[in-house]
Parts: C-alpha cells; sequence; structure tokens
C-alpha cells in the first residue's frame, strides 16, 4: 500500500510503498476512504513534538474495517468507521471517572510499530493513527461505527477537528442559552466552536479573525458579530482561544468577565508559555480551562454529531475547502498553512467509495 512518510523534519512528504503487519489483539485494520489534513500534522512534521521521523502523520480519518485481531468485539469487516487519536482502556482512572479522552494507560501501539517501508524499516503512525495512508492499524477503542447514509469524507472531520471544536463548547465550557461567547480563531476548529454556540443557544458570539474570509465563513456558522480588533472586547462569559498562539490566551484573559472563563483549545508548541497576572485571574474569580480535543467521549459525542449532520443542523460540507489525493498531499498542507483553506481532506479511491 502507498503512505506519504515524513522522512525529515520540515521536508515535504514522500510517498511510498509500505507494508502494514496484521491486527494483534484488540487492533483493526481500517482501509482509509479520507483524512484531513489538521494543523497538529504540522507542528508533528516540524518537529515541534515528540517524535522522530520517519513518520506517517495523518490522524483526522474515516475508513472501512478490513480485519480484525483478536478480542475485537465493537467492531467487525465491513463497519464504516471514524477514526480517532482517542485510545481509552476502559479501565484507568480517568475512563471510569468519565474522563475517558485523558484516559493514560499504555498501549502495544505505543510501543510497536505496525509500519515498516520497502527496506524494512519500522515507521512511526503519527498521533497515534497514521493515516496519511491507505490502510492504518489502530486500537479498537478508537474508533466509532457510522451509518451508511455518513459520507466518509465528512465522518473524516469528526474524528478531530468538529469533536475539538464542538466538544469544548458542550463539554468542557458546557454554554448554556443566553450567555455570550468570542472565539479566537476561525479556522477549522474555531467554525465548530461557533456553530456549537448557536446550537447551545449562546445570545451572542463573537468571531475574532485576521482574514475576512475567516469571518465570511464564521457568520455562515452561526458568528452573531465579527472583528479582526479585539482589543476592546469585554464583559464575554465565555472566550475560547482556537489558535495555538499563546498570546492570544493573555488576550482572552481580558475580554472575560469576572467570574468568566478562558477555554484554551488550540496547541502551540510544547515549549510554548503566555505571561499571566496571576492577581487579576484570582481577584476577578475568572478561570483558565484547557479543553484536550474537547473533553470527547467518541462513542457518545461522534453519533450524536452524525445525528445532527444527517438532519441537517451541523454544517459539515461547508468544512472541506478542497479534496486533493494522495500524491497531492504536499499542495494540500501547502493550502491549509496559506490560511485560504479551512480543512483539505486527502480522499483514497473513488467518489463512489465514500
Amino acid at each position: 500500500m502507498k503512505a506519504a512518510i515524513c522522512y525529515e523534519f520540515g521536508a515535504p512528504l514522500r510517498i511510498e510503498d509500505v507494508e502494514l503487519d496484521a491486527p494483534r489483539s484488540g487492533e483493526v485494520r481500517v482501509r482509509i476512504a479520507a483524512t484531513a489534513v489538521c494543523h497538529s500534522e504540522i507542528h508533528l512534521m516540524n518537529g515541534e513534538w515528540a517524535g522522530a521521523p520517519p513518520i506517517v502523520a495523518g490522524h483526522e480519518a474515516a475508513g472501512v474495517v478490513e480485519a480484525i485481531g483478536d478480542n475485537v468485539t465493537t467492531v467487525k469487516p465491513g463497519d464504516r468507521v471514524v477514526v480517532s487519536l482517542l485510545r481509552t482502556c476502559g479501565r484507568c482512572f480517568h475512563c471510569t471517572s468519565g474522563a475517558s479522552h485523558n484516559c493514560d494507560a499504555e498501549f502495544a501501539l505505543d510501543r510497536e510499530s505496525r509500519l515498516r517501508n520497502s527496506s524494512g524499516e519500522a515507521l512511526q503512525a503519527g498521533i497515534k493513527v497514521g493515516a496519511f495512508a491507505e490502510a492504518a492499524i489502530v486500537d479498537q477503542s478508537q474508533l466509532v461505527r457510522i451509518p451508511d447514509a455518513m459520507p466518509l469524507d465528512r465522518a473524516a472531520l469528526l474524528g478531530c477537528g468538529v469533536i475539538t471544536g464542538t466538544g469544548a463548547v458542550f463539554n468542557t465550557a458546557k454554554v448554556r442559552p443566553g450567555e455570550s461567547v468570542v472565539v479566537i480563531g476561525a479556522g477549522g476548529v474555531g467554525l465548530n466552536a461557533i456553530q456549537a454556540a448557536a446550537l447551545a443557544g449562546a445570545s451572542r458570539i463573537l468571531a475574532v479573525d485576521r482574514l475576512e474570509s475567516k469571518l465570511e465563513a464564521a457568520r455562515a456558522f452561526g458568528a452573531t458579530e465579527t472583528t479582526m480588533e479585539p482589543r476592546r472586547i469585554r464583559g464575554m462569559d465565555y472566550a475560547f482561544v482556537t489558535v495555538g498562539n499563546p498570546n492570544a490566551v493573555v488576550d482572552a484573559l481580558r475580554m472575560i468577565r469576572r467570574g468568566g472563563a478562558v477555554i484554551v483549545v488550540g496547541m502551540p508548541g510544547v515549549r510554548d508559555t503566555a505571561p499571566i497576572r496571576i492577581f487579576d485571574v484570582v481577584w476577578s474569580e475568572q478561570r483558565i480551562l484547557g479543553s484536550r480535543m474537547g473533553s470527547t467521549r467518541l462513542h457518545v459525542d461522534i453519533p450524536r454529531l452524525v445525528d445532527l449532520y444527517l438532519h441537517g443542523r451541523l454544517k459539515l460540507d461547508e468544512l472541506i475547502t478542497a479534496r486533493y489525493p494522495l500524491d497531492q498531499i504536499n499542495d494540500a498542507i501547502a493550502s491549509m498553512q496559506s490560511g485560504e483553506a479551512l480543512r483539505n481532506v486527502i480522499v483514497f479511491g473513488t467518489s463512489s467509495s465514500l
């Protein structure tokens, strides 16, 4: 099968033939139909996160189950599935206390590679999936079955970007009807936070971005106000920081009311820091909350989002800027880095397979 491999940080990906082992106990082989290009891949491929080349990146995907290992009980060959980076053991403190997205168990896939290039060299599956490839092996807990009516290229978006943005609103902040929200960054994740705020009944939804095209999209996704100049924003109940810029967290603290909360969603580099006046946080009883993957419970949240999409209430089609074959993946990444794309999607096979 073919995969896009990162051999050197900061260099273009190379398309090569690779070998994928059979799935082992608890593991599933998925034929990938579509993989969205997420900005997290840029952090990974630039060496800003842990790991070393060679890496097969890609983590926001959907496809069809091809084969299962022993002790797999949740899916069977032929099932259409969303693939996520979230793995859950079902036994640790986090899993048993309702925060399975924070599962800290170690899996065999954390220690062992199932991928090799034509020279026999082991390849790391980046961000726990390795979906810039025609197939991937993941733990069964990373998969959620979806109905035949759900297009796989749209379903791929649910693996990361959509659940991260909507989950930050629904799960982390628990926004209530009538509350006010500002979203800093109107990219793929930010737009999902905006449409989730609208679904939650927020009365004021303010989008902040530097590009007019992103602000136009924000209005289509439910923003009641947009601006490129955030300095005068004050008194909001919640500020969602969906960009990986640590300075945006400082700006967000100025935007919220006393007792308000900043929800940090966008992933910065691992060494990034931000200067925060702790006195102001204490005096104003403000909260700073991290939201990892939207505090998502895969088997609860993804079926809910699929249902919203199939009933015309969740925008997914509008998130896809363009579709590319695997051999044009570097073009898809460059388009995303330039800021011109919301989500580009790598598609495998023909449109009929989606």
